[in-house]
């Protein structure tokens, strides 16, 4: 085969718009995350469910409503049959929930982190394939269980290690409440889709939308009026007080919050929670509370996490009542986040804690043997498979984020003992043991 026809004839590798491959640099700080979260969702009492990426689109579409049905991936399979890749893990959830209700025990908590797909236009933190953390509460409709969700999302963000962030909670209910007081219920879906995108359309095209829907320029001025925040130092109880005479007083909606509050404000978190009554969520399952969380420093990159309360999504597929209350943390979207801050927890993406630089090929057994027993105590080892010069073992280390060097001198090989080289300070540390090299390497990266 000549040249140019072998040229012809690769394949030029490309990727489809909204999609990405992930570098070591971009997984190693999304892998990290999902374990450290894995583990703590685990102290909760929450278990891990997995299902499947195709589903039946009827299933996928039975209430995901408006924009969501349009940026759904659907095709016909090579059986005819009509499937669709999931666009996020809740619905998903609740097929599994009807057909394995008989096998789980009731309250019911799962989390599940995985890709979903959806259709929508490529921006920054915005892709069409993207990894979802979902967390969630079956089977009890209490104040407890939307405290507890509450409560792990501020404790998961402080286990990733994130400062300033702030959560943002509403209640569709009340907000329902406040529309049947208007004599605006039954346009509640289109008026909640609508006021979803005030902080991407602004004010004055949300307005100009609710009077589209409501005909009338005062209703919607209504409207408009209960989710804006007047006064930005309003405390949590007040703008819920403001909000339920708007409604027309007290209701069973307005106590579940302030019970929750309560909560809060006992387990000394209360701080990091504002009530906002903007946030309402597009998706038309919500029934309860909802929320999204913002990170402080860049409010306008939007929210990386977020949920709520939805007591009759399950029952699409099943007659048995099962509420539910959830929360779902962007994995994507949160590290394309903490890249624009430039944040440590995603610019240390090391592959290893410590490299065994390979100086001899006849050695090999004995860099083994030291990578063996720094493994059982808990080290990230990478022994180098090659003999090559010591510039491009170096060089291989730096391109891998690599903070600590084994090497063995001479006198290193006579006393048993190795050399520990820092690979950022430059610091060397000569002819120790191998407890003491472990010791060394495991105060720097704790």
């Amino acid at each position: 085969m000549s040249k140019e026809t072998k040229a012809k004839s690769i394949i030029e590798p490309k990727v489809l718009k909204g999609f990405r491959d992930f570098l070591p640099s971009m997984e190693i700080p999304k892998k990290a995350i999902s374990n450290k979260l894995e583990t703590h969702f685990s102290s909760y009492g929450f278990v891990p469910i997995d299902t499947p990426v195709l589903e039946y689109t009827e299933v996928l579409l039975g209430k995901g409503g408006g924009e969501t049905d349009k940026q759904i991936f659907h095709f016909n399979d090579n059986g005819g049959r009509d499937v669709a890749l999931r666009f996020d893990l809740t619905v998903p959830f609740a097929r599994f929930l009807a057909q394995h209700q008989q096998e789980l025990a009731l309250p019911f908590k799962r989390f599940h982190i995985n890709k979903v797909w959806r259709g929508e236009n490529p921006q920054k933190g915005r892709y069409r394939e993207f990894t979802q953390c979902d967390f969630d509460i079956v089977g009890v409709d209490n104040a407890e269980a939307d405290y507890e969700i509450l409560s792990m999302m501020d404790s998961s963000f402080s286990v990733m290690g994130i400062d300033n962030y702030e959560f943002h909670i509403a209640h569709r209910g009340l907000f329902n409440a406040f529309l049947s007081h208007l004599g605006l219920l039954e346009e509640s879906v289109e008026i909640l889709r609508t006021v979803d995108k005030l902080r991407k359309i602004g004010e004055e095209e949300v307005l100009s939308q609710l009077q589209d829907i409501t005909g009338d320029l005062q209703k919607a001025k209504a409207v408009l009026s209960y989710i804006s925040k007047e006064d930005e130092q309003e405390g949590f109880l007040a703008t819920l007080d403001r909000l339920s005479l708007l409604a027309g007083g007290e209701t069973e909606h307005t106590n579940r919050m302030k019970t929750i509050y309560s909560y809060l404000c006992s387990a000394g978190i209360e701080s990091h929670f504002t009530f906002d009554p903007s946030i309402t969520r597009g998706l038309d399952y919500y029934t309860g509370i909802v929320y999204e969380t913002f990170l402080t420093e860049i409010p306008h990159f939007g929210s990386v996490c977020s949920g709520g309360r939805y007591n009759d999504l399950a029952s699409l597929y099943t007659k048995q009542q099962l509420p539910g209350v959830g929360s779902s943390i962007g994995l994507d979207r949160l590290l394309a986040a903490l890249e624009e801050l430039k944040s440590p927890i995603v610019s240390s993406a090391s592959s290893s804690d410590v490299a065994i630089f390979n100086s001899d090929a006849s050695l090999f057994a004995t860099y083994d043997k030291v990578a063996r027993e720094m493994r059982q105590q808990g080290l990230r080892v990478d022994v180098y498979l090659q003999n090559k010069k010591q510039t491009a073992q170096y060089k291989w280390a730096e391109m891998n984020a690599i903070p600590f060097a084994v090497l063995f001198t001479e006198d290193d090989l006579q006393s048993d003992t190795l050399t520990l080289k820092n690979l950022i300070n430059r610091e060397t540390y000569s002819s120790i043991s191998i407890k003491e090299a472990i010791a060394y390497i495991k105060k720097d990266i704790h």
